[in-house]
C-alpha cells in the first residue's frame, strides 16, 4: 500500500522518465498494449508485475530506462462491444448510424475505458513513462500504419489476390489463420452453432452419386459438407485407380444446376483408399480444392453470401442458412435417388476464436502480406543469436510456426480500425463489366492504387491512366489489428521519422509477455521490424506463465471468469463480483453461468490483499510452471 501514497509524487518528480541526453546504457521495454475492450484482469497484473520488477532493477542498476505504456484499439473486439451496447441501450445498429457517427460512438467508449486501464496500471504501481503513453489509433501511430502499408506494397510485400479466407459468418469479416481454433471430432457429434436454434451435426461422411453424362452409370463421392456440392465444378480420381480409368475425360451432370462437370485425374489430392476414391471438387469453398482448381483451370463458384446463406448459385436452395441447406440438400439427394448413405468420420473443425462460430472458407479478393522471406529472416535471427527467446524451449515452437507460415490476410470487413489506404479506379464512360466492383467477384485487381493520401493515390492513378477521367473509391475495409500492433516497438519511438528516440532507444532491450501471443504478436513484431527497420525490434523475448482461472480455463471476458486486479488489491464482496458481470456484454445465460462459478470459487468474495502482496504472489508463482490456476 506504500505505492498508493508515493506514486503520484514519484511521477510528478519524473522518476519514471529516461534522460534522452544520457550517456548511460539504455534499457528499453514496451508494454504489451492491452485491448481497450474493458478493464485489465489478473493476467495483465502478472505481465506488469514482472515488467515493473525488471524495469526497477535496471533503473537502480544505472541504466537509462524507458518503459512505454499504451493501449490497443482491438478492432473486432471493440466494434463488437460497442455494437452490442448500441443495440441494448438504443436499439440501433451501426448501419442505422452510418460510418462516421458510429466511429464517434466508438471513440467515446474508448475514451472512457482507455482511461480506466491507465488508472488500473497506476494503482498497480507500474513505473511507466506516462508522457509517452500511446494508442494504436492515435495520429502518430496512424501515420506509421499508412507508411508501413505503402512501403510494403511498393516493395511487393503486400499484394491483392482473390483467395480463400477464414470467414467468420457471425462477425461478417475475415480472420487470420491464428484466430482459428481447431477441435477434434471423433465421429457423429451435435454442436451448438451461433445463430441456429438446433445443434448442427458434424463428423459424418455423406456419400452420394453423380450420374454420368452419357447415362452409362454413376460415380459416387463422399463429403462432410453436403451443402457445398452446389459449388462443385469437378470430380477427381487418382490416375492409377483401375476402378475409374474408363471414366478419364468423361463428364457428369450436376443434379441441381444441370451443369456439365468434368472428371479429372489428380494424384496429389486423391487418396485411393479413402472413401470411394472419387473426390468432389469445390474450389471456392475448400483450401485443397482451391489448389486443384488452380492446377486444372476449373471454374470457381461461390455459393454463399457474407451472412452464410446460400446465394443465387444455389438455385432452389437460395436464401437458406448454410447448415439448414446441409439438411435440405441431403433430402434432395434422397428424393432424386442419388443418396448412398453416411459413415462416422473423425475430423477437425475450425472455430473462430472471436465469435465461436464455425469458420467458412470463402473466396474473396483481399489484401495479403507475403510472409515467406520475413519469416525466414525471423528464424535466422534466433538461430544466429540476434534474438534470444526465454525460456529456450519456445524456440522449437517459434521455428515450427514460422517455417510453416502462410501468407497473412490483413483485410477486415469492419469500420473500427485503420482504413486501408488503397483506392479502386473507375474510368469514366466504361461499362460495369469492364470496371468491375471492388470486393466482389467482378473486381479487376489491377485497378487498385495505393497512397498515403488521396492526392497521392490520384497521382498514381493519373500515371496509370494518362489522359483519362476517373473516380477513386477507397477500400471500405480496415487493417487487421495485429498489423498496427506489429509496428508498436518502433511506432512508439516516432517511426517513420528519424527521431532521437529511434536513435537512442530502438531496438528495444526486452519484450516480456505471455507465451500465448508468441504467434499473434511477437512473431509479427519481429517480421515487421526486420522488414521496415532492418533490425529485430528487441534483443530478448521473455515469455511468462499463463494465468488461468481455478479450473484451468484461460481468463476471457466472453467467459465472465476474469478477475480485476483492483478487486484483489482492495477486496470485493460476492455481490460486487456478480454486479461486474452485468456491466459487460454477456447474455443472460452466460451471466447466470459465470455467477454460479463466482459463487463456488469466491463464496465470501475476495479479501483485500494490497498491491505489493498481489505483485509478489504473481511473480513468485510465475517461476513454478507454465500455467497459474
Amino acid at each position: 500500500m506504500v505505492e498508493a501514497v508515493w506514486y503520484d509524487w514519484w511521477e510528478k518528480c519524473g522518476f519514471f522518465k529516461p534522460d534522452p541526453d544520457s550517456k548511460r546504457p539504455p534499457f528499453t521495454i514496451v508494454i504489451p498494449p492491452p485491448n481497450v475492450t474493458g478493464a485489465l484482469h489478473i493476467g495483465h497484473a502478472l505481465t506488469n508485475a514482472v515488467q515493473d520488477t525488471i524495469v526497477r532493477w535496471r533503473r537502480m542498476s544505472g541504466y537509462n530506462t524507458l518503459w512505454v505504456p499504451g493501449t490497443d484499439h482491438a478492432g473486432i473486439a471493440t466494434q463488437s462491444v460497442v455494437e452490442k451496447k448500441l443495440q441494448r441501450e438504443r436499439g440501433v445498429t451501426r448501419h442505422d448510424l452510418g460510418r462516421e457517427v458510429f466511429l464517434q460512438e466508438v471513440f467515446k467508449w474508448v475514451d472512457e475505458y482507455g482511461g480506466r486501464i491507465c488508472s488500473q496500471l497506476r494503482r498497480m504501481g507500474s513505473s511507466v513513462d506516462w508522457d509517452r503513453c500511446v494508442f494504436t489509433m492515435d495520429e502518430r501511430r496512424s501515420v506509421a500504419v499508412l507508411e508501413a502499408f505503402v512501403r510494403m506494397y511498393e516493395s511487393g510485400c503486400i499484394y491483392r489476390d482473390n483467395r480463400l479466407v477464414n470467414w467468420d459468418v457471425r462477425l461478417r469479416t475475415a480472420v487470420s489463420d491464428i484466430e482459428v481454433d481447431y477441435i477434434d471430432i471423433p465421429g457423429r457429434t451435435l454442436i451448438n452453432v451461433p445463430g441456429y436454434d438446433q445443434p448442427v451435426e458434424f463428423g459424418v461422411l455423406t456419400s452420394f452419386a453423380y450420374p454420368l453424362e452419357d447415362d452409362s452409370g454413376e460415380i459416387v463421392v463422399a463429403t462432410t459438407r453436403p451443402e457445398t456440392m452446389l459449388g462443385d465444378t469437378a470430380v477427381a480420381v487418382h490416375p492409377q485407380d483401375e476402378r475409374y480409368k474408363h471414366l478419364h475425360g468423361k463428364f457428369i451432370v450436376h443434379p441441381v444446376s444441370r451443369r456439365r462437370i468434368p472428371i479429372i485425374t489428380d494424384a496429389e489430392l486423391v487418396d485411393m483408399t479413402f472413401g470411394t476414391g472419387a473426390v468432389k471438387i469445390t474450389p471456392a469453398h475448400d483450401p485443397n480444392d482451391f489448389q486443384v482448381g488452380k492446377r486444372h483451370g476449373l471454374e470457381f463458384i461461390n455459393i454463399l453470401d457474407d451472412d452464410g446463406n446460400i446465394n443465387d448459385n444455389g438455385w432452389e436452395f437460395k436464401g437458406q442458412p448454410r447448415f439448414k441447406a446441409r439438411i435440405t440438400v441431403v433430402d434432395f439427394l434422397k428424393n432424386a435417388g442419388l443418396y448412398r448413405g453416411i459413415l462416422d468420420n473423425p475430423m477437425r473443425l475450425g472455430i473462430s476464436s472471436r465469435s465461436k462460430d464455425v469458420i467458412e472458407p470463402l473466396l474473396k479478393p483481399q489484401w495479403w502480406v507475403a510472409c515467406g522471406d520475413m519469416a525466414a529472416r525471423s528464424c535466422e535471427a534466433v538461430r544466429n543469436g540476434t534474438l534470444e527467446i526465454i525460456p529456450q524451449d519456445f524456440e522449437a515452437v517459434w521455428f515450427r510456426w514460422l517455417e510453416n507460415i502462410r501468407d497473412w490476410c490483413i483485410s477486415r470487413q469492419l469500420w473500427w480500425g485503420h482504413r486501408i489506404p488503397a483506392y479502386y479506379v473507375t474510368v469514366e464512360g466504361e461499362g460495369l463489366e469492364t470496371a468491375g466492383v471492388p470486393g466482389r467477384p467482378s473486381e479487376n485487381m489491377r485497378r487498385w492504387v495505393v497512397g498515403r493520401t488521396q492526392e497521392e493515390a490520384e497521382a498514381a492513378a493519373a500515371k496509370e491512366y494518362p489522359g483519362k477521367r476517373f473516380t477513386l473509391q477507397q477500400d471500405e475495409d480496415v487493417l487487421d489489428t495485429w498489423f498496427s500492433s506489429g509496428l508498436f516497438p518502433f511506432s512508439v519511438m516516432g517511426w517513420p521519422q528519424e527521431t532521437q528516440d529511434m536513435a537512442t532507444f530502438y531496438p528495444g532491450s526486452l519484450l516480456e509477455t505471455g507465451h500465448d501471443i508468441l504467434f499473434f504478436w511477437v512473431a509479427r513484431m519481429v517480421m515487421m521490424g526486420l522488414q521496415l527497420t532492418n533490425q529485430v525490434p528487441f534483443k530478448q523475448v521473455y515469455l511468462h506463465a499463463m494465468v488461468r482461472d481455478a479450473h484451468g480455463k484461460k481468463m476471457s471476458k466472453s467467459l465472465g471468469n476474469v478477475i480485476d486486479p483492483i478487486h484483489v488489491i482492495e477486496g470485493i464482496t460476492l455481490q460486487g463480483l456478480h454486479d461486474t458481470l452485468k456491466t459487460g456484454n454477456l447474455d443472460a445465460k452466460e451471466v447466470a453461468r459465470a455467477s454460479d462459478t463466482q459463487r463456488t470459487d469466491f463464496p465470501d468474495g475476495i479479501e483485500e490483499c494490497g498491491t505489493d502482496a498481489l505483485r509478489f504472489a504473481l511473480v513468485a508463482y510465475t517461476t513454478q510452471a507454465r500455467d497459474i490456476n
